[in-house]
């Protein structure tokens, strides 16, 4: 009978293993076929080729160059070989061991998903690293692109540079195909046009090792799809000049901050743009180092801002503009009245003087503007009322972002008395009002929006988004999507008044407020500031900015809005004998238009507080 239960357990275990392995065998066996199928082959993206960027003469600016990268697979790395893989990687790559670690621990994926150690790989060092592939798991080389910057620095503040996606990126873009490992743009027309410049990735099924590295390519799923390139408005030789003149005239003055822009006022195109100090986007390009980043980030003057729309300064007299407009408007004055510069106003115990401590005499709005009288335009904020100037001003554009295609722009600052009740919990003061009409006080504006009033000015009384990108070019070539003017709003000022004030903007050079410019050859109107900040010095002197916003009259008659080039100079900290800004804005017109004599002054670029008294 033992022999017997014996036998029937042995054929009942038989019997069930049987089933078992037929069941595995047969029925199973498409679904264990496809396990072994996923662990032998795998789906991987195909990176798309970014779009490349021209200037307005379809100059390259930016092109993309081949270079290897290596990666890891964290879920490849066995852990109790992580430190010698580390170990021989930086080693190889001449980086530190705790950034490799630094940089898998960062990774913003899963574990199985690549995380990028280092780009421009040389190639030497790339093939070592793939022929030591059994002693580095989970680490692979591949060939990808990277942005070539031709100029550098020249426009790096407009171009931008790209790197890897963060956290914060890849949460926002995840749905839109992004991956762990992406390069993204991170500043310029790198950010604000990434989604045409990236293009669509591809698919593709590759077979793998046991290690993980691509064996073959097996199937392409679908095709990648180029990115898009743009075409910008801005002009290299401009940019050049542009740039020439700002470093020169920082150089000469003894700062390192400033922001020269060139816009057409008939469109709202960019031509050049120029803030510095900046920054090498081929240093991140290329894989920024800890020291450069450090020097960058230490800096107190900021290259990594864009100063011309990024930061937001006290406009000074280059204010004046919406004082004098908005007093001619409302009809306070007429282009005739004459109202009395004197040496300061009272109000209370307290005097607001009169630049050149002694006034004018009787000026009207031309005059007034020519010889920048703080007095008379004392009077006509005050005659205006400080909600009435904050609509002049907003009408100019000041007080919001005026909607530049570049990320990071900032909105200024127009007080009200609504403004202050909020911010204070009391009204504006009159002391504050009168400070207000000539730029100062709470009043703050960035370089880009002083100049887009003046551009309005130039050209009749039409406020354009100003703009640094011309068209988008499609991966055939032809161009997918181009840029018309966009206009903002037609100022409600009529185009009788907006003559007065460019009558009046000439006078600023006739008067020779502004030195010699009435002597070159060319019709140049516009107007100075300085705007003071900051603290005291020892002899009680505040340090100021120096501006300069004007254009340039096309037929030589500035009461025709026929102006195809209007600009801003802005020199910060400036504190110089005479109006650094001015002797910058000189120096650029003399090499755009190729004046041969030299009208720079540099005596007036000493340092001397002479405004600040």
């Amino acid at each position: 009978m033992r022999f017997l239960a014996f036998g029937v357990a042995i054929a009942v275990v038989v019997a069930a293993l049987t089933t078992r392995l037929v069941f595995l065998q047969i029925q199973q066996a498409p679904q264990y076929e496809a396990l072994a199928e996923a662990n032998r082959t795998a789906t991987e993206p195909i990176p798309s080729t970014r779009g490349v960027v021209y200037d307005r003469n379809k100059k390259l600016l930016v092109r993309n160059v081949p270079t290897w990268t290596v990666k890891i697979r964290p879920a490849d790395l066995p852990y109790p070989q992580r430190d010698a893989v580390v170990a021989r990687l930086a080693e190889l790559l001449d980086m530190k061991p705790a950034d490799i670690n630094l940089r898998i621990e960062s990774n913003v994926g899963s574990s199985f998903d690549l995380v990028r150690i280092r780009s421009d790989v040389p190639e030497a060092t790339a093939r070592i690293i793939a022929e030591e592939g059994l002693k580095l798991p989970g680490v692979q080389v591949a060939v990808e692109s990277r942005r070539d910057y031709l100029y550098g620095p020249l426009v790096s503040q407009l171009l931008g540079y790209t790197g890897a996606i963060d956290a914060a990126q890849l949460a926002d873009l995840q749905a839109k195909g992004y991956l762990p490992d992406d390069i993204v743009g991170k500043a310029g027309v790198e950010s604000s046009y990434e989604s045409e410049l990236r293009g669509v990735y591809g698919a593709q099924t590759v077979e793998r090792d046991a290690t993980g590295r691509v064996i073959r390519v097996l199937e392409t799923a679908r095709e990648a799809v180029p990115g898009s390139s743009l075409r910008l408005t801005i002009d290299l030789k401009e940019q050049r000049y542009a740039q020439q003149a700002l470093e020169w005239g920082l150089k000469a003055a003894g700062v390192r901050r400033g922001v020269f822009i060139v816009m057409n006022p008939q469109t709202g195109e960019i031509l050049a743009m120029v803030s510095l100090p900046t920054y090498d986007d081929n240093d991140f390009a290329e894989g920024i180092t800890d020291a450069q980043m450090k020097k960058y980030l230490t800096d107190k003057d900021t290259p990594f801002v864009n100063h011309a729309i990024a930061e937001q300064y006290p406009p000074g007299s280059t204010y004046k503009l919406v004082t004098g407009a908005g007093s001619l408007q409302d009809k306070k004055i007429t282009k005739s009245s004459e109202v009395l510069s004197k040496p300061y106003i009272q109000v209370g115990p307290d005097k607001y003087w009169e630049w050149n401590k002694r006034g004018w005499g009787p000026l009207n709005i031309v005059t007034g503007f020519g010889h920048s009288s703080d007095t008379f335009f004392y009077q006509l904020s005050e005659m205006l009322g400080i909600d009435r100037l904050a609509y002049w001003a907003k009408q100019f554009g000041f007080g919001a972002r005026t909607g530049i295609d570049l990320p990071g722009e900032v909105t200024g600052l127009v007080p009200t008395n609504q403004w202050k009740q909020d911010t204070f919990g009391q009204q504006i003061f009159t002391g504050e009002t009168l400070q207000a009409g000539i730029g100062q006080g709470f009043d703050v504006a960035t370089p880009i929006q002083v100049l887009n009033a003046y551009a309005a000015l130039a050209n009749g009384g039409k406020l354009y988004r100003p703009q640094v990108v011309r068209e988008v070019i499609g991966p055939d070539g032809e161009v997918a999507r181009p840029f018309a003017p966009k206009l903002i709003r037609k100022l409600a000022i009529s185009s009788a008044n907006l003559q007065t004030m460019r009558l009046a903007a000439r006078n600023v050079s006739t008067s020779r407020h502004t030195y010699n410019v009435v002597d070159m050859p060319i019709v140049v109107a516009g107007k100075t500031g300085t705007a003071e900040f900051g603290v005291k010095d020892a002899q009680g002197r505040l340090p100021y900015h120096t501006w300069y916003a004007g254009f340039v009259s096309k037929s030589g008659d500035v009461r025709k809005p026929d102006s195809q080039l209007a600009f801003v100079s802005f020199v910060y900290g400036a504190n110089t004998v005479g109006n650094a800004a001015t002797e910058v804005a000189k120096y650029y017109l003399q090499l755009h238009f190729g004046i041969k004599k030299d009208y720079r002054i540099p005596a007036l670029m000493e340092r001397g507080n002479f405004y600040g008294n």
